[in-house]
């Protein structure tokens, strides 16, 4: 991609505040590809026990591989060249056995980079979202939800709301 046609995140504009942040005037790739930010973006997708994806990589696989690959992965990352890999897709069954889920799992290289960009870009996008947005939130989760909903109907609150944007891109 040319220089000529980036965005320049430092101007952007949200709906509470034009941001002139100097963090986001950084270059946020180089954040991204902070050792420290990989470490801790590998440590989480770690926790987390997934399973492979379209590469067949494991978990325990990962370590070997990035030893090797790692600098030529990090260059195309950089040169915006990198290229994810297929998402494998596979349904699980819902809870309470109401039909199933269609699951996407990324390959863990593309976890450990997915989980790096959240790690620099969260913090500074969270912070400008509404504070009834529970989904996909650290910290936030439906019980949240559910507590605020039971503080507003305590107050004499008679209506909710609740938007799934599920199809939304479909």
């Amino acid at each position: 991609m040319a220089d000529s046609t980036k965005t320049d995140l430092s101007k952007v504009t949200t709906s509470r505040r034009t941001v002139m942040d100097p963090a986001l005037g950084d270059d946020l790739m180089e954040r991204v590809l902070r050792p420290e930010n990989l470490r801790k973006g590998w440590h989480q997708v770690k926790a987390n026990h997934g399973a492979p994806g379209v590469d067949g990589m494991t978990i325990e696989e990962f370590p070997a591989f990035a030893r090797e690959h790692w600098p030529s992965i990090r260059q195309a990352l950089r040169d915006e060249t990198y290229q994810p890999s297929p998402v494998r897709r596979t349904e699980i069954p819902k809870r309470h056995g109401q039909g199933k889920r269609l699951l996407g799992i990324p390959t863990v290289v593309d976890r450990v980079i997915q989980q790096a960009i959240a790690q620099v870009l969260g913090p500074l996008f969270d912070p400008d979202f509404s504070a009834s947005s529970f989904g996909f939130r650290p910290g936030r989760s439906a019980h949240h939800a559910v507590t605020q909903i039971q503080g507003y109907i305590k107050t004499g609150s008679k209506v909710a709301v609740d938007l799934d944007l599920a199809k939304f891109f479909d």
